[in-house]
């Protein structure tokens, strides 16, 4: 009995060891189970950062794609000026061509009185033979010969002058144009700045607005934002979005200075598909009328009428060409462009 006890109390001692050795295991378990949660805690912060550093990047790159439209647009109004002044230029040439032509002739004029005059001195020499009366045909074909030199003498003077006029136009001409040059293109940048300012205060504005975009260096709002099917009258709903507008542009005309020739121009559109009714015989009359409800609307908020033009272009200038519900929506439009006067 006494060697079955101690048998008994031997095999008992094997669980206290074995209960350290799970402890012990469950403690490694728990501490890399705490690693991988702060592995996995630190990684999902780490590429929060970087989603969110991405979505500001996608912004900034989203902005700068509108200012290289808004440029690309300024280029254009650029090479216009350019043509203009480049015809206004050879216009200038022509008109010194002409004048250069005028001095040559008077150059010629000028040749055939001195081969008058030389015949004229062979006369003198030949009557210095003569009697005393031929000697005073010969004095007075003397004085006409001062008489003739002292024109002469004129001729060059008014020759000399008329080209020194002619050297002091073409200074002139270029300086001018080149001032012009200067005063257009600071003209140009100053708008494009004004119109950057105000593209940028409407998008502050409307930037919760779905139904109202930006394309190219334009502000787009929807047509039914505005109106009803086949109407030109102005709904509640799309008073708020004008009131904003009207708000903007009267800020605008306080800081433009009055020196800068700018007009906000209000473009009406629609789908393809016709209308015909006693009002609106056609798309165009449809989308002017709009076009005009709506200058009509921001002058009664107080925007001067000069500053606003309004044109309808019916169905003729799609943003989108395909046949689509989509694309007849995106087309029903009402168009702003801030643009020189």
């Amino acid at each position: 009995m006494p060697g079955a006890r101690s048998r008994r109390r031997q095999e008992a001692n094997y669980w206290p060891g074995f209960v350290d050795a799970l402890s012990s295991l469950l403690l490694v378990i728990i501490f890399m189970l705490s690693l991988f949660m702060l592995t996995q805690f630190f990684l999902g912060q780490e590429l929060q950062g970087r989603d969110t550093a991405l979505s500001r990047l996608n912004s900034q790159i989203a902005e700068l794609t509108d200012l290289l439209q808004l440029e690309r647009a300024n280029s254009d109004d650029l090479t216009s000026q350019l043509a203009s002044l480049t015809a206004t230029l050879a216009g200038a040439e022509a008109e010194n061509d002409d004048l250069a032509g005028q001095l040559a002739g008077i150059g010629a004029g000028l040749g055939d009185r001195d081969a008058t005059i030389s015949g004229l001195e062979s006369q003198l020499l030949a009557a210095e033979s003569l009697s005393d009366e031929a000697n005073a045909q010969v004095a007075l074909l003397n004085q006409q010969l001062a008489a003739l030199r002292t024109q002469i003498s004129a001729l060059e003077s008014a020759l000399e002058a008329s080209e020194s006029r002619d050297s002091e136009s073409r200074t002139q001409i270029a300086d001018l144009g080149r001032r012009l040059n200067l005063a257009l293109a600071q003209r140009v940048q100053d708008l494009s700045r004004y119109r950057s300012d105000f593209f940028g205060r409407l998008r502050q504005i409307l930037e919760n607005r779905a139904d109202v975009r930006v394309v190219g260096d334009r502000f787009v709002f929807q047509s039914e934002v505005l109106f009803n099917p086949g109407q030109a009258e102005i709904t509640q709903e799309g008073l708020p979005g004008l009131d904003a507008l009207a708000d903007a542009i009267l800020q605008l005309e306080k800081e433009i200075p009055d020196d800068i020739n700018w007009v906000l121009r209000i473009d009406g559109h629609t789908d393809v598909r016709p209308i015909s009714n006693a009002r609106f015989p056609s798309n165009w009359e449809l989308s002017a009328a709009r076009a005009i409800s709506v200058a009509q609307y921001l002058v009664s908020r107080g925007v001067a009428p000069a500053r606003l033009v309004a044109a309808g272009f019916g169905e003729f200038a799609p943003l989108d060409p395909a046949n689509t519900e989509e694309a007849y929506r995106r087309n029903r439009r009402i168009e702003f462009k801030l643009t020189e006067g």
